[in-house]
């Protein structure tokens, strides 16, 4: 049995540099109970010192570490570390700089976890003020009934019909339009295109700095990650301009998880669109990029593309599938009103973002330093108190 704290590590994994091999965790304070599998080992230490197996959850988080456990993995599609390599592992003495480091560990990583809880925050708000006024047409229903809509001032009410009428999608509010993805990008001057084909763009034209290059992996809550982006020269950059990507840009999975997209920011203007992946430019006419992305991400979206996705062993899209995705198409001005507090959610929740990177970042550079000893204390705690500024 685990408990609330306890540490684990897993001593399997799918390939010899793949993450899982050698992996530890605590088990969540939020988490009262769970069972190790056989392929886990539980750290049960002699007598209970917190620091000490903090210092030791460190030291399992460090790239030496991994390299131990990657050469002395054996397997070939599934790898496995012994117990008796794993206990043999040269733990270094706990020294007061190392105890100061994790202690610097710990700090990056709750303040992490706070941020990261913050955005799931800031992303409920998002959803719920979207699905209050686009879904549940909570605004209209009241001004119907003769109530005022509730959590808006009396210039943005002023903005919702009262009445509904009959469309393709059921009813909705008068005077807006059923219609699909096509018609909210020609309404914007914006366009659907797939992005560069195997053939423009090679597995050896990447390096490891450039300009990244967005692939469906890349594709995770509505965002996109760097943890494992390719990048490309700028050379290629200026060849394939036509896939780069623009602030209020979606990209799309073409293949596999087809209802996998994520919303392009300031931080990834300029970026290419890569292989694998459909681009959906809005255009500079259409006037909330916040309501494009949360209306592609509803269930009913999701489930129509998976309906409609082409193939047999993996679902496809194309530009003419995407296109024909049924969508509702509110009138400008409510789309201004809800981009003024949607998209100063989805501004909040990237700077969230970019401050945990940075922290991750600061994290990554101090675990080598953890068992090396070249710790420089006084600067890794500068920028730290920098991040958390």
């Amino acid at each position: 049995m685990l408990t609330s704290g306890e540490l684990f590590a897993s001593l399997k994994g799918a390939t010899k540099d793949g993450e899982m091999i050698g992996s530890v965790a605590r088990v969540p304070r939020s988490v009262r109970s769970g069972r190790l599998t056989q392929d886990t080992v539980k750290l049960v230490f002699r007598r209970r010192d917190n620091d000490f197996e903090q210092y030791v959850y460190w030291v399992l988080r460090t790239p030496q570490y991994r390299a131990y456990c990657a050469g002395r993995a054996t397997g070939s599609a599934v790898v496995a570390l012994s117990r008796d390599d794993f206990l043999a592992y040269p733990v270094p003495p706990l020294t007061p700089d190392r105890m100061h480091c994790v202690r610097l560990l710990e700090t990056i990583e709750q303040r992490i976890a706070v941020l990261r809880q913050t955005n799931a925050t800031l992303e409920s708000i998002a959803q719920a003020l979207f699905k209050s006024w686009f879904i549940d047409f909570d605004p209209v229903s009241a001004k119907a009934e003769g109530r005022e809509p509730e959590g808006m001032d009396a210039a943005t009410a002023a903005l919702f019909p009262a009445e509904f009428e009959e469309s393709a999608l059921g009813l909705i509010p008068k005077g807006w339009r059923a219609g699909d993805l096509a018609m909210l990008c020609s309404d914007g001057g914006g366009f659907i295109q797939t992005g560069p084909f195997g053939s423009q763009l090679h597995a050896s034209d990447y390096e490891a700095e450039g300009v990244p290059v967005v692939m469906p992996q890349d594709l995770e809550g509505r965002r996109i990650s760097t943890e494992r982006v390719a990048r490309v020269s700028n050379a290629h950059v200026e060849r394939l301009s036509r896939h780069k990507l623009m602030v209020g840009d979606v990209v799309f999975s073409r293949r596999g998880d087809v209802g996998r997209h994520a919303a392009v920011t300031v931080d990834e203007a300029g970026w290419l669109c890569g292989t694998g992946c459909l681009l959906v430019r809005p255009g500079r006419l259409w006037p909330s990029s916040a309501y494009v992305s949360q209306a592609l991400a509803t269930s009913d979206a999701t489930e129509w593309l998976k309906r409609h996705a082409v193939g047999a062993t993996m679902p496809n899209l194309n530009t003419g599938i995407l296109g024909a995705l049924p969508l509702l198409l509110p009138n400008h001005p409510v789309l201004a009103a809800f981009e003024v507090v949607g998209g100063a959610l989805e501004a909040r929740i990237s700077a969230t973002r970019a401050q945990a990177a940075q922290l991750a970042a600061l994290r990554d550079s101090l675990l080598p330093r953890l068992i090396s000893g070249k710790l420089r204390l006084p600067e890794a705690r500068e920028q730290l108190e920098d991040a958390l500024a």
